[in-house]
C-alpha cells in the first residue's frame, strides 16, 4: 500500500473523452517507487467477465463524476444516474471487442467480492500468443468470448444507448494524438488505455495494484509500457518509475476548462534481459 495518500478533497482521476467510450483515464495516488511482487492485500487483482458491465458502470462512472472535464462534455441536464445507466449498457461490448489485444482487469475486495478498481490494457500487434504455450498473451486478462446470440444482444443494448458527448473539442485532442502516434510507431508498446476506481475506494493503493500488476506482465513479455497521463498523475507514475518522454500544456479555457490542460507522455521500460 502507498506509505501516502492524496487528501480527499483532490480529485481521484483526470481525463479527455473519445466518442466512442472513454479515453485513457488515469487515477491518481501516492504510489510505490518501486516494482515487487504484491503483499497480502484486501483485494485482488482479477480478469473481467461481461457479467461485470453492471459493476464497471458504477465504478467507472463514479470515478470520473466530477471530474471538470467531464463535466464540460456533456449537456448539464444529465444527471449522473443516467450517464452511468448509459455507460453500463456500452460495457458489455467495450469488453468484447479487440479481444485478440485488449486485456480488462478488475480489483475485488476480498471480504465482500464487490468491484473496487478497473484497468485497460492494450497490447501491440504481434504479441497476440505467448511463446511455448499456444496461448493468448495475458491470458487471465482476456476477456471470454460469448456465443453469437449473446453477441448480437450486447450490439443492440449498445445501440440503444445515448452517448452524444460534445464535438467541437476535437483541437485539443488531435494535438495530443499527433505526439502519441509519433511515439508508438518508434517500437511495440504496451498501452495503459484506462484507470479507474471509485472515490470510496481511492487512496488505498489499488490503483498502484492494477498499474503493477500490468508492469509485471510486460516485464514477462519484454514490452515497454506507455501511458498518457496528466499533470497531476505525473508524479504517481514517475514515482513506479515511468520517464516522461514528450508532454504539452494546452489552454483550454475556450471550453470551460482552466486553462492549463497538461498532458504527459509516459513510458515504463522493461528490465534489460526480460522475456522476448
Amino acid at each position: 500500500v502507498p506509505p501516502q495518500t492524496a487528501p480527499q478533497s483532490q480529485p481521484a482521476l483526470v481525463f479527455t473523452l473519445l466518442r466512442g467510450l472513454a479515453r485513457p483515464i488515469f487515477l491518481f495516488s501516492s504510489a510505490r517507487s518501486t516494482l515487487h511482487p504484491a503483499k497480502m492485500a484486501p483485494w485482488s487483482i482479477e480478469g473481467c467477465t461481461v457479467d461485470d458491465a453492471a459493476a464497471l458502470g458504477r465504478n467507472n462512472g463514479a470515478a470520473f463524476w466530477d471530474q471538470p472535464m467531464w463535466k464540460m462534455m456533456w449537456p448539464e441536464d444529465k444527471t449522473r444516474e443516467y450517464l452511468m445507466e448509459q455507460l453500463t449498457k456500452r460495457l458489455p461490448m467495450r469488453l468484447l471487442r479487440n479481444r485478440d489485444i485488449m486485456r480488462h482487469q478488475k480489483a475485488v475486495d476480498a471480504e465482500t467480492g464487490a468491484l473496487i478498481g478497473y484497468a485497460r490494457w492494450e497490447l501491440p500487434e504481434g504479441s497476440k500468443v505467448a511463446p511455448g504455450t499456444g496461448d493468448p498473451e495475458w491470458l487471465d486478462a482476456q476477456v471470454p468470448d460469448v456465443g453469437a446470440d449473446q453477441w448480437r444482444a450486447f450490439e443492440e443494448l449498445e445501440a440503444s444507448s445515448w452517448w452524444e458527448p460534445r464535438e467541437d473539442m476535437g483541437e485539443l485532442d488531435s494535438k495530443n494524438e499527433a505526439i502519441q502516434d509519433r511515439i508508438l510507431a518508434e517500437r511495440p508498446y504496451i498501452k495503459l488505455d484506462y484507470l479507474a476506481v471509485h472515490p470510496e475506494n481511492t487512496g488505498r493503493g489499488i490503483a498502484t495494484a492494477l498499474v503493477e500488476s500490468g508492469m509485471r506482465e510486460a516485464e514477462k513479455m519484454g514490452i515497454p509500457i506507455y501511458i498518457f497521463a496528466f499533470k497531476s498523475a505525473r508524479g504517481i507514475y514517475v514515482k513506479l518509475g515511468f520517464k516522461e518522454v514528450d508532454r504539452l500544456v494546452q489552454d483550454d479555457s475556450a471550453f470551460g476548462g482552466s486553462g492549463d490542460y497538461g498532458v504527459y507522455f509516459m513510458v515504463y521500460e522493461v528490465a534489460p534481459g526480460a522475456a522476448r
